[in-house]
């Protein structure tokens, strides 16, 4: 079970982040550095939930770990970069509503990250199984940290991955070719 839900989980936060830089992408371009950070760490997070999701901890001890890790990491930057985004562009009109939701998920990632860092060291039985129940926590968080990107998804367009995939005039060379 866990399996499937972490690969379901890193898929899905892989197509969100892609959607989501394309959509800031076709709107502000102006933010585009922001996005691309904000991509990166969406990418970063999703292998690392991959591997933590396929890498049994029986038998792979060290990938599931270190997928756990970078992904936890990644994801806090990941929630940072996309409410600093959230405040700057404006996409759906919504923004007033929804940054200061995204503000207290992203709080909430941190927080919730930085105890189960602290827990998960910790040799005592009690505090493992904390460190497990802080770790589903993260994940749900994330989840409904997403989900309040619903409201972007109806402002979507067919042109959005498009634009992403073509080049924008002003990457075009300056100078013609002479064939």
């Amino acid at each position: 079970m866990k399996c499937a839900a972490l690969t379901l989980f890193s898929s899905l936060v892989l197509l969100f982040t892609i959607f989501h830089h394309a959509h800031i992408m076709e709107r502000h371009v102006c933010h585009s550095m922001l996005s691309k950070f904000a991509l990166a760490f969406g990418l970063v997070a999703a292998i690392g939930a991959f591997a933590a999701g396929n890498c049994n901890p029986g038998d792979v001890t060290l990938m599931h770990y270190l997928g756990a890790a970078v992904s936890f990491t990644c994801v806090c930057f990941y929630t940072i970069l996309l409410t600093a985004l959230t405040g700057k562009c404006v996409l759906t009109g919504f923004e007033r509503f929804l940054f200061p939701l995204r503000v207290g998920f992203t709080v909430v990632q941190i927080t919730v990250t930085v105890c189960y860092t602290i827990l998960f060291v910790q040799e005592e039985y009690f505090y493992n199984h904390l460190s497990a129940v802080f770790e589903w926590s993260l994940s749900v968080n994330l989840q409904m940290f997403e989900l309040t990107y619903v409201v972007e998804f109806f402002f979507f367009s067919s042109f959005m991955l498009s634009n992403l995939l073509s080049k924008r005039e002003e990457e075009k060379p300056l100078i013609l070719s002479m064939s």
